[in-house]
């Protein structure tokens, strides 16, 4: 009872018909990776597979319908240096205008260590105009600097790589900025995630990117932290269906860290891939639960965009109520959807 009256009452206005679009523009060198990641995440592609794509020409314009009727106006932008310089200059206010978030991607094979530090500040010269250019047309938009390909750095060196990168990335937004006479506050809008499509890293950026696009997240992840309560669940972790990023999740007040903060991400790049596989061969998964001698974990189809996964290391509590949870849980949003337009935005 009292999560469905927390629905009902705790909704309120989520988002407004303008807010359905969310124009993303991914930037980055040519060869830097961009296409590659963009395929992984939205067309299923495996990174094996994406050697076979062909270089970005210009624009390429994709929208993807994600979580309801929240659709990425996703921007590809080619990064041969003829197309950047249009970019900059006689396209300026049609490529930055009206812009949500920018993913700029640096390739770390053609910087320090690697290669050398002229191609590097090459990129982060480009950076620094794209970042004005975007000031300038779009002041709220929230930047995410991806340093790409980071598995061809040594383990023992990339944290330390990441770092500087990472510090000369920040440097260039700062002098931005002041060249901008642009609110130095805006720093705070700059986030940056080393990233690789061998491993789990490009899902936890993705995931981030995507959590800073849904309106109202806040909502939603109230309505997680009751739902998880109510369930007596160790964590609650919410997918989208499509692409399989996670959205959020909750998880008992008293339980420890966890030691691995990527846990979520490898999960959701596991489950994906089984769902792939399970697709090839003519099947589609809706559901399934794995237990050992330390926990149960249920991961369900919960709404018609989402999937949930839900952990109990409680013995004491019968499977059978935890799925009766998650089928009820899932019909009040269900309903709350087919009932809201505007619900359906961010479910």
């Amino acid at each position: 009872y009292s999560f469905c009256t927390l629905l009902e009452g705790g909704v309120g206005d989520i988002m407004s018909s303008e807010q359905l679009k969310r124009k993303v523009l991914l930037m980055g060198q040519a060869h830097s990776g961009k296409t590659s990641m963009r395929s992984i995440i939205f067309a299923h592609w495996v990174a094996r597979d994406t050697r076979k794509l062909g270089p970005t020409t210009e624009v390429e314009y994709s929208h993807v319908k994600f979580l309801g009727n929240l659709v990425l106006n996703l921007w590809d932008c080619g990064g041969q240096v003829s197309f950047v310089k249009n970019y900059l200059s006689s396209q300026e206010k049609h490529v930055f205008s009206n812009v949500a978030v920018l993913i700029y991607v640096f390739d770390i094979e053609m910087g320090p260590p690697l290669h050398g530090t002229e191609e590097w500040e090459s990129q982060l010269t480009v950076f620094k105009r794209c970042l004005a250019s975007l000031v300038k047309n779009s002041g709220n938009a929230k930047v995410f600097c991806l340093i790409h390909k980071m598995d061809l750095i040594a383990p023992d060196q990339r944290d330390e790589v990441y770092e500087n990168c990472k510090f000369q990335l920040e440097e260039q937004v700062r002098e931005a900025l002041a060249e901008a006479e642009a609110p130095p506050t805006l720093t705070q809008n700059v986030t940056c995630f080393a990233t690789s499509i061998w491993d789990e890293s490009l899902y936890r950026a993705w995931s981030m990117i995507v959590y800073a696009l849904v309106p109202k997240i806040d909502v939603l992840q109230r309505l997680t932290d009751t739902f998880c309560g109510l369930c007596q669940a160790d964590e609650v972790v919410l997918f989208e269906r499509q692409t399989f990023l996670t959205i959020l999740s909750s998880r008992r007040p008293d339980m420890e860290q966890h030691p691995d903060d990527h846990r979520h991400e490898k999960i959701s790049n596991i489950i994906k891939q089984f769902k792939l596989t399970a697709f090839r061969q003519g099947s589609l998964v809706q559901s399934m639960e794995v237990t050992n001698s330390r926990f149960t974990a249920f991961v369900n189809q919960f709404t018609s965009n989402t999937y949930v996964m839900v952990v109990l290391s409680d013995k004491t509590i019968p499977r059978a109520a935890t799925k009766i949870n998650i089928a009820l849980a899932r019909q009040k949003f269900e309903e709350l959807i087919d009932s809201s337009s505007e619900l359906a935005s961010v479910m």
